[in-house]
């Protein structure tokens, strides 16, 4: 893997498919926006709530700037659908802001990827729930969620 490709390639399969986005969900659960602007393409086109960011620069203010703002962030991504270099996904997050009020975020995300692997296009639209923090169920450390945490169907989100 090097910084302009990006496996597993498109097309996809279920199992690639699915692979893909347990990259992506661990790359955005390190909460290091050079790291994660490396799956996208230089010129990535992005469309995250009222916000369109392009290229990698951008997207790094963007990380940069969300990570400061959403707090204990922890993300998990499900394989919604694929066909040829396309995935579609849903998401829950769960942060906090610095007032110490809790969210859990759900979304759905459109990807096109290129012939390298790497994330062209990203549309995602997200709405925030208030929640309780006794309500939370994301609970691991900092990072990439554990194996063997459920998934959003799981958890029946």
């Amino acid at each position: 893997m090097t910084d302009s490709t990006r496996p597993p390639l498109p097309p996809f399969t279920r199992e690639t498919a699915i692979q893909k986005v347990r990259m992506a969900e661990d790359g955005w659960n390190s909460r290091d926006p050079a790291r994660v602007s490396l799956a996208y393409t230089p010129d990535s086109r992005w469309r995250n709530r009222a916000e369109f960011p392009v290229g990698r620069e951008e997207i790094v203010t963007f990380l940069t700037r969300k990570w400061a703002r959403e707090l204990d962030y922890r993300l998990i991504k499900e394989l919604w659908a694929f066909a040829e270099n396309r995935i579609a996904v849903r998401f829950a997050y769960e942060w906090r802001d610095d007032a110490g009020n809790w969210y859990r975020s759900h979304g759905n995300e459109n990807w096109e990827f290129d012939e390298n692997g790497l994330m062209r296009l990203r549309f995602a639209s997200i709405n925030d729930q208030p929640i309780k923090e006794a309500d939370r169920k994301f609970h691991w450390p900092q990072g990439p969620r554990p194996a063997d945490h459920p998934g959003l169907s799981d958890l029946g989100l």
